[in-house]
């Protein structure tokens, strides 16, 4: 017997069929002794982040082969959600980490693979990446895509949500149209991961955070031949990995997922890493709450100054040395260094030899950017289970504000009412039904929050949402409000005009409505339906639990 996993496809004399049906795909009699590698391929043609995997897929294999396995690739599939914003294409973007995690589990499973490598870019997918691996533990490693090349306009260095705040800059005059037009022929000049710390960089920072990537992998861009070399010595690492059976389990553990949290908010992560990081600690069996990321970002410091919460890019980040230099810089004061890697070797070592090359982008402790980390879970009557804003791309003056609502049931009716005028400084803008069950799928408000800043409402106006946002949004946007609209949560029951508090330094946000009349209100409240019909979705509104569990399916 064999000590592979794949013993039960290929040993006996009752297995000839399955060694036949191996045959017939080109395996040699040799190699059915090999250890059988799942090369798990997120390619799509229609997609920037993911049109260059079948080239890393390929570096993967030379490094399986190399090593002494055998690989076999396979896909799944892989949602835009820059291709998705603005219409009912959303609802089906964070509904998709569900799909794609259920069907690595099917075909692993399915042909007892070994172990797999990974290889995915962006928002939902690395996370449903990392959450497959967690659930299968079977010997893992996880290969980012890389982000895209910074786009070069008018002498600076642009990421893709500049081009829709412009957006509302031709829409009142300040912008030619000549010149938006050759904005948005640059801003995306290369295949990758948006260029800022969006939620797709931010998770596959997340990846090499837990330990489950070749070290400094989650900064090297899409188009740089480091990629390339460090698909391949993925690709050997996995077949040692099995080998020697180390599983996911054993590396990602409760001290780990205690990095993971701190590194986030150092970075300026995305407030979407609070729906993912909790699913994916899931999956590991493990737990990670509301209380967790608010007590972790209150007392982390920001570091990392990257586009939309500073002015650098990605690119500024690899240069300065990635998630290893924050791990340097952040030291045994605020991690646990001595927790192993995929590649066999602890923090500690990994960080030894690490130079800061431009302090300007990763600062240190004693020079930050903000004192916290980047995100503020908010609660209030408004919001008793929770709420999320991303503070450190807030401006000062915004961090209170107390303004009257006005109330929108879609994203598309708040942002008509903001191009129209109809919204006005000092509004809280309200947008709900737009949660899991809502949405469905809880849409990003990416379309509303750009338009926000585009319309010059950014430094006076809020929005609050029990829907989520883009990793690019900055502003004082809210949103992850809990329980939502379609649950009964408070939220829909404001009505406009109603006066909202928000306190981000004290992490409140009050509706000023007695008990009393919102009981009145509760009983005449009829939910809003669901906006696109779909068997999918309504499977989906049915079984997705809070935000604040990360969205998982029951």
């Amino acid at each position: 017997m064999k000590k592979f996993r794949s013993h039960v496809v290929t040993e006996g004399i009752d297995r000839a069929a399955m060694r036949a049906h191996l045959k017939a795909c080109g395996l040699l009699d040799e190699e059915l002794d090999k250890p059988f590698i799942g090369v798990i391929n997120t390619f799509n043609e229609m997609h920037p982040g993911h049109r260059h995997l079948r080239e890393l897929a390929q570096a993967v294999k030379e490094g399986v082969r190399g090593a002494g396995g055998v690989p076999f690739e396979v896909n799944t599939i892989s949602l835009c959600d820059g291709l998705a914003q603005g219409h009912d294409g959303m609802c089906y973007v964070l509904a998709s980490r569900e799909i794609i995690a259920d069907s690595i589990e099917v075909v692993v499973e399915g042909q007892q693979l070994d172990g797999i490598v990974i290889i995915a870019s962006c928002d939902k997918i690395v996370p449903a990446s990392l959450m497959a691996i967690g659930r299968l533990n079977i010997p893992s490693i996880f290969v980012t895509g890389g982000p895209m090349l910074p786009g070069r306009f008018e002498g600076r260095n642009l990421s893709i949500y500049e081009i829709r705040e412009a957006a509302g800059l031709v829409q009142r005059g300040e912008m030619s149209k000549e010149q938006f037009e050759e904005m948005e022929n640059c801003i995306c000049p290369t295949s990758g991961s948006c260029s800022m710390m969006g939620t797709a960089n931010t998770m596959s920072c997340v990846a090499e955070m837990m330990g489950l990537t070749v070290p400094g992998t989650s900064t090297t861009h899409a188009v740089f031949s480091k990629k390339y070399r460090e698909a391949k010595k993925s690709g050997i690492i996995i077949v040692d990995l099995v080998e020697k059976n180390i599983l996911p389990r054993e590396i990602v553990t409760q001290e780990v997922m205690s990095n993971v949290l701190t590194a986030t908010m150092a970075i300026g992560g995305s407030t979407n890493a609070t729906i993912h990081i909790p699913a994916i600690a899931n999956e590991f069996g493990l737990k990670v709450t509301p209380e967790d990321f608010e007590e972790t970002s209150k007392n982390t410091p920001h570091l990392v100054g990257i586009k939309p919460s500073g002015k650098f890019t990605l690119y500024d980040f690899d240069l300065a040395g990635g998630i290893p230099v924050v791990f340097k810089e952040l030291g045994d004061r605020y991690l646990n260094l001595d927790v192993k890697t995929v590649n066999g070797y602890t923090w500690r070592e990994i960080i030894a030899n690490e130079k800061n090359r431009c302090p300007d982008v990763i600062r240190n402790l004693d020079n930050p950017f903000h004192q916290q980390g980047s995100l503020a879970i908010l609660k209030g009557n408004l919001a008793p289970i929770g709420a999320v804003v991303k503070q450190s791309a807030v401006v000062p003056n915004m961090l209170k504000h107390q303004g009257p609502a006005k109330v929108f049931n879609s994203q598309e009716e708040a942002v008509d009412a903001m191009f129209k005028g109809v919204v006005e400084k000092g509004d809280v803008v309200v947008i709900r039904f737009e949660g899991p069950k809502g949405g469905p799928g809880m849409r990003e408000m990416l379309v509303a929050t750009t338009a926000l800043m585009g319309m010059g409402l950014g430094e006076t106006t809020a929005l609050i949402t029990d829907g989520r946002f883009s990793g690019g949004t900055r502003g004082p946007c809210i949103g992850h409000i809990a329980p939502e609209a379609a649950e009964g949560g408070v939220i829909g029951l404001v009505e406009d005009g109603d006066l909202i508090t928000i306190d981000i330094p004290n992490r409140s946000i009050t509706l000023h409505v007695d008990e009393k009349t919102l009981a009145e209100r509760r009983s005449d409240f009829k939910p809003a339906g669901l906006k696109v019909n779909s068997k999918y979705l309504k499977r989906y509104a049915k079984l997705v639990g809070s935000v604040w569990n990360g969205a998982i399916l029951d």
